[in-house]
């Protein structure tokens, strides 16, 4: 069967990639609600600073992960690597329902770092691949919907867990039946679109005169485009306002009095 762009053309396999990005949300949400509650209730931490740890954590190890993520898909296919951040995420619901001290929470969120630097991006690049050239943006915005709706909906759940069982561990178990969905899908269901990617690459002129460097796509990126540099800024901020949520808000919704689940 030859290969075709477009969102008709490779529905079922757009669809379930969606269906996959759901899930890595899925895992990034299973904190939200729960995590900073349990630094203060269980782990005693009552300074914002040392809280927000496990949020800097996480964001260096994405931010790297995330740009090594393309290169990675290049090289090894999207497949491999969307399979390997998924097993970065098995230890992380077991580390955070076991952990006896905060550094465990801190090592739960590096890998959780790496599980979404890679798992996230390339759920990206896969549903571009597939998209093809004219309807990249509505690829992008699927994407990102599904994974951000999943972050919500399951730190509502995990806020009505913990209500009802306690922090640890009913919130992470949920954790842990996304990861294991998120590798079945990965090894029975999902197809690798490096060739399609390929395909769309022999349409274009400009591909017969190589791939940039990763110090060219740095500097085009970050300074010398003012499109992409603005899109960058525009992420980083996004980026930090989310992180600064993840980690203040609960506290603050606690100390007002509301419940675990109002939280969620």
């Amino acid at each position: 069967m030859s290969l075709q762009l477009g969102l008709r053309a490779n529905l079922a396999q757009f669809s379930l990639l969606v269906a996959v990005n759901a899930l890595v949300g899925g895992v990034l949400g299973q904190e939200r609600a729960v995590l900073p509650l349990l630094a203060k209730d269980e782990f005693g931490l009552t300074g914002y600073t040392f809280v927000l740890t496990y949020v800097i954590a996480f964001g260096l190890t994405k931010a790297a992960t995330n740009y090594f993520a393309g290169t990675w898909s290049d090289r090894f296919g999207r497949r491999p690597v969307l399979l390997a951040g998924w097993l970065a995420a098995i230890p992380v619901p077991l580390m955070l329902i076991w952990a006896p001290s905060w550094g465990w929470v801190i090592a739960a969120n590096v890998l959780l770092g790496v599980n979404q630097g890679l798992t996230w991006s390339t759920t990206v690049i896969m549903k571009i691949d597939l998209a093809g050239p004219s309807r990249r943006g509505l690829a992008m915005g699927l994407n990102e919907a599904a994974g951000y709706i999943a972050v919500a909906v399951t730190a509502l759940a995990t806020g009505y867990l913990a209500a009802h069982y306690g922090l640890r561990p009913a919130p992470f178990l949920l954790g842990l039946s996304y990861v294991v969905l998120g590798i079945g899908l990965t090894v029975f269901a999902v197809r690798e679109t490096r060739e399609h990617a390929r395909l769309e690459a022999t349409q274009h002129p400009a591909a017969a005169e190589g791939m940039p460097s990763d110090r060219e796509i740095f500097t085009r990126t970050s300074l010398r485009e003012p499109a992409l540099s603005a899109a960058s800024q525009a992420g980083m901020v996004n980026n930090l306002n989310d992180g600064l949520a993840w980690g203040l808000f609960p506290i603050l919704f606690a100390t007002a009095g509301l419940s675990v689940a109002k939280i969620g």
